[in-house]
């Protein structure tokens, strides 16, 4: 083997291992691409949903309905609620688990989702994320009275806070 025979395969063998490495190295990195659309993003993780801590049979009956935008004006709105009895709002239970409500200027009553958040907050909505903007969360429930809240901020103004009353059972 004569000495340029040596070098050339010594070259080649350098050229080898460096075309190597460099293909190794951009195992690691994200080249640009060049049909010059950028890549979309990596979705977001879809958070699995979270039970309310409030269940639909706690809900469905025949309950007085009025609201209050002021806070001060609560009790009066209660006592209010608690007279609509003669012509009650009823909520019944969805067919799929859920309870059959309004959602905000839709005359037609629909099933609607009870859903528990991270933060330990609950609303009752259509399925989808939560908070949604069609969503109303639970101000607060104790068995016989429920305040409620609609998200979106228009519905919120427009309705205030949505006390409902438990009306006695019929007679």
């Amino acid at each position: 083997m004569n000495s340029s025979s040596s070098t050339r395969g010594m070259v080649n063998l350098g050229m080898a291992s460096a075309l190597a490495m460099f293909l190794g190295a951009c195992g690691g990195m994200s080249l640009p691409s060049l049909s010059g659309s950028p890549s979309p993003p990596p979705e977001p993780a879809v958070a699995p949903d979270m039970p309310a801590t409030v269940r639909a049979d706690e809900i469905a009956g025949r309950w007085g309905l009025a609201s209050y935008q002021n806070p001060n004006d609560r009790v009066r709105t209660e006592a209010a609620a608690r007279g609509q009895c003669k012509q009650p709002y009823v909520i019944t239970a969805g067919a799929t688990g859920g309870v059959v409500m309004h959602l905000a200027d839709q005359a037609t009553p629909q099933e609607l989702r009870l859903k528990g958040s991270p933060s330990g907050k609950n609303y009752i909505g259509p399925p989808g994320p939560v908070p949604g903007e069609q969503d109303r969360e639970i101000v607060s429930f104790d068995g016989r009275v429920l305040v409620t809240r609609f998200v979106d901020k228009d519905a919120a103004t427009r309705y205030g806070n949505m006390v409902y009353v438990r009306c006695a059972p019929k007679a």
